[in-house]
């Protein structure tokens, strides 16, 4: 809130306004806040109730946090003086902040805390401005001219207020999610490490018999899905939450890659076919484990949806600007109204064919595999159809390209 100084010119240029205004102080939107705040408070109080489960058992006082302070900084900031600019940097949600913790962030940390969520949040704004215009409407005749200047102050302050609420509580879930990213990568990941290297230590102890060793695979086994499956989700944080996925890039061979993971596809489904054709130059700089990750998303997704009586095409066609890779299967085509989703995170397009399918698969790696590509400055699109089959293209440039400006930014 302002401090003594800002509030004794606040209330100078009340003065000022109200000696030039045809109209008394009493008269004006600001004296009516401060004369009718109970009953404001009390109708604010009520929406709040009916934002159950959020408010369900909250106290009263807990309901009603800093809507006073609020209230008091709408009526201040109505009654400054405020020239043509300084209204339009507010109406643009560029006026700064002049204080390190205002009412409105407060409000905003207290309902995060509350278990609000952001809709029931800047509902309670809505409410708050609906209360006061609704009271206000019904004081007296119809409004002229300053009625509406004081209106319109009104609503900027409201926004304004609504604006540091909204951007304290993004901030709150954006830190939260990053502690998420911290517990994902070391406190699950840790005893998964555990359980796989006394795995592994066991079975080459030798001293297991047939049923033992079988059973301490699977146990492995499944760790290592459960290993991939929290990196994926590690990585959909970053990529969705603004930390972008990270790249080292070095020299290498996409060729090698592409050879080393159809091989290990071929060891998972013997009787499946894949055909490898390798052409061009395909030594560059990008990062190996995330290429190895575009392969083996794109082929995996082409096992599981392709037809199992059809060999899966994939193709490496390198040039002196990029390098270009193709999955091609056949079966059932991806339906043209869901295409457009197929990079989406959680997201699994099912079709006729495979609609009682059931698996692990939560539908995050295709989505990882585009921001792979992107982290690379390339390209990524799917074509699908009855003749054609399904197609995914990525294209990876063979030059690195200059960060973006908020890029530096964030990663400096």
């Amino acid at each position: 809130m302002p401090d003594d100084d800002g509030g004794q010119r606040d209330q100078l240029n009340v003065v000022s306004l109200t000696d030039t205004n045809p109209k008394t102080a009493e008269n004006r939107l600001s004296s009516f806040i401060r004369r009718n705040t109970a009953e404001i408070v009390s109708e604010w109080e009520a929406f709040a109730r009916t934002l159950i489960p959020s408010a369900d058992g909250m106290s009263p006082h807990a309901l009603r946090d800093h809507i006073h302070q609020i209230l008091t900084f709408i009526m201040l900031d109505m009654a400054s003086y405020q020239t043509a600019a300084e209204q339009t940097v507010k109406s643009h949600g560029q006026k700064k902040q002049l204080e390190p913790a205002t009412a409105a962030q407060t409000h905003a940390a207290i309902r995060f805390a509350g278990g609000f969520d952001i809709g029931q949040m800047v509902s309670e704004y809505r409410a708050l401005r609906a209360s006061v215009l609704k009271l206000w409407s019904k004081t007296g005749p119809a409004f002229d001219t300053v009625d509406i200047a004081d209106m319109i102050r009104f609503n900027e302050a409201i926004d304004q207020e609504l604006a540091e609420s909204v951007n304290f509580y993004t901030d709150r879930v954006a830190r939260s999610r990053e502690l998420l990213v911290g517990i994902l990568g070391h406190d699950l990941r840790s005893p998964l490490q555990a359980i796989a290297l006394s795995t592994e230590l066991s079975l080459h102890m030798g001293q297991l018999n047939e049923r033992q060793t079988m059973l301490s695979r699977k146990v492995l086994e499944s760790t290592h899905r459960m290993t991939g499956l929290i990196n994926d989700l590690l990585d959909v944080t970053r990529a969705r939450f603004g930390a972008g996925l990270p790249v080292v890039r070095a020299v290498m061979n996409m060729g090698t890659v592409a050879e080393q993971i159809v091989g290990e596809v071929r060891l998972v489904h013997p009787d499946r076919e894949i055909e490898l054709s390798l052409s061009g130059i395909l030594v560059g700089e990008w990062d190996k484990a995330r290429i190895g990750q575009v392969f083996s998303n794109l082929l995996n997704n082409a096992m599981q949806y392709g037809s199992h009586h059809v060999p899966i095409h994939v193709g490496l066609h390198g040039t002196p600007k990029s390098v270009t890779l193709t999955v091609g299967n056949d079966g059932a085509p991806i339906p043209a109204n869901k295409i457009k989703m197929i990079f989406d995170p959680l997201t699994r397009v099912v079709t006729d064919d495979d609609a009682d399918q059931t698996t692990g698969n939560l539908g995050l790696g295709l989505y990882i595999t585009k921001e792979v590509v992107v982290a690379h400055g390339g390209t990524i699109g799917v074509t699908s159809s009855e003749a054609e089959g399904t197609i995914f293209t990525a294209s990876f440039p063979r030059a690195q390209p200059a960060p973006a400006p908020h890029d530096a930014r964030r990663h400096a």
